[in-house]
């Protein structure tokens, strides 16, 4: 393994000196934030992103909530993601309110759109209607003139890919939105959207779920985004909190954490399982060896392919949002990813799920 400092964030791009970390860390291996170009725009993001999913304006107290983005700014990150769906604005308002002191220049932000935004299913989807409907509201709870990144959050089978193309391509040109990216789309659908531009504009990110724990994204997605200009922003990269090995087979979650939590451990579905547990478990002396947390095992694991641009974290505590960025910078060695995948050979999801 090795580890080193990085070029400074968006507003020093060009910056090439490597130096220290501002200040003494807990962590014997962190380093400076890192940041990478995402796809083929001008955009530079820290390898590490704060999303916003269960957590702030809904899971996660204002306090804390607001102490976690103040230090994501403390470490380095400048990369904020979030949808219009998480609480139904409310992720987007709170954002709004925490970010309204800061440069609008010195931050990256992501929002998207797909899911319903009422319970009478007359606002979701990617129709051109809902494009431009969405995208204002966002604009307006996020209190800005502009989003750096907007996303499809999923494929839409009920509207034109052309029409939502079009849609996308007439919000970038108005200034609204910077770039253009999407959310579990499938290879056969991120080909379409090439097929579409020019003229259409392209998209140039996409965000699935990867992890240690699961890795269907290598097998079409990556290969195909990495020969197109097109970036991956991965959620989920610590297994809803179970790489991070809080989680003990046989045991209650502890209180206080996602799994432990009715508005937050809905969604963690077969990373409760008792085979799962124990082969994360079986990371814990690979992570000791090394001198690092299991959370910066699993953030450079992810961060280990180039392809991908930003791993997105979860924070609930500051600390996570400190831990989690002190995984910037580190390289694992092939003898590490040898022992991660003999670690979680049982449980790791390399194919097709079945339905």
């Amino acid at each position: 393994m090795t580890v080193c400092g990085s070029p400074g964030g968006q507003s020093t791009a060009n910056r090439q000196n490597r130096r220290p970390r501002r200040s003494p860390t807990p962590f014997r291996y962190e380093c400076e934030m890192r940041y990478r170009r995402l796809g083929s725009s001008d955009l530079r993001v820290s390898e590490i992103a704060l999303g916003s999913w269960l957590t702030y304006g809904l899971g996660v107290d204002d306090s804390a909530a607001r102490a976690c983005v103040h230090k994501a700014f403390e470490v380095g990150i400048n990369f904020i993601d979030t949808s219009n769906v998480y609480g139904r604005g409310a992720a987007e308002s709170f954002l709004g309110d925490v970010l309204s002191s800061r440069p609008r220049d010195s931050y990256v932000l992501a929002t998207k759109l797909f899911f319903p935004m009422d319970d009478f299913g007359d606002n979701k989807g990617l129709s051109r209607q809902q494009v431009f409907k969405q995208i204002d509201d966002s604009l307006g709870r996020l209190g800005t003139d502009y989003v750096d990144l907007y996303q499809c959050h999923r494929y839409d089978p009920m509207t034109p890919l052309e029409e939502t193309m079009d849609a996308l391509t007439e919000i970038v040109r108005q200034g609204k939105v910077r770039q253009i990216g999407f959310s579990e789309w499938t290879a056969p659908q991120i080909q379409a959207s090439l097929d579409l531009s020019p003229p259409s504009e392209k998209f140039v990110s996409s965000q699935p779920q990867y992890s240690i724990l699961w890795r269907i994204p290598e097998r079409e997605v990556i290969p195909l985004c990495a020969a197109n200009g097109i970036s991956q922003i991965v959620w989920s990269p610590l297994g809803q909190g179970v790489l991070t090995g809080k989680y003990k087979p046989g045991e209650p979650a502890p209180p206080g954490t996602r799994m432990g939590s009715e508005t937050m451990g809905w969604a963690m579905d077969r990373l409760r399982d008792e085979d799962v547990l124990e082969a994360v478990q079986r990371l814990r002396p690979i992570a000791d060896g090394l001198g690092i947390s299991m959370p910066q095992l699993a953030l450079a694991w992810v961060l280990r392919e180039s392809n991908v641009a930003a791993a997105i974290i979860g924070a609930t505590k500051p600390e996570q949002v400190e831990e989690n960025a002190g995984a910037s910078g580190i390289e694992l060695d092939e003898a590490t990813l040898a022992a991660i995948d003999e670690a979680v050979a049982d449980v790791a999801v390399y194919g097709p799920v079945s339905v």
